[in-house]
């Protein structure tokens, strides 16, 4: 799914911008351009990225 569509970055986008290290919206931002335009995508990338590193944050724990 289309979470900026200023910049036509998707939800997997983000996603894969987290597996690869990113761990703020700072560092994404800066990464893949997002919310550089409008602005209304940030809500949802927030959203997104804070799923995405509570998952990393669960299996590293179980791992553990």
């Amino acid at each position: 799914m289309y979470v900026c569509l200023c910049r036509g970055i998707t939800d997997q986008d983000i996603k894969d911008a987290v597996t690869g290290g990113a761990e703020s919206f700072r560092e994404i931002r800066e990464q893949l351009d997002l919310a550089t335009c409008c602005g209304r995508c940030a809500p949802e990338a927030r959203n997104i990225i804070n799923e995405e590193l509570a998952l990393i944050a669960a299996k590293i724990s179980v791992a553990a």
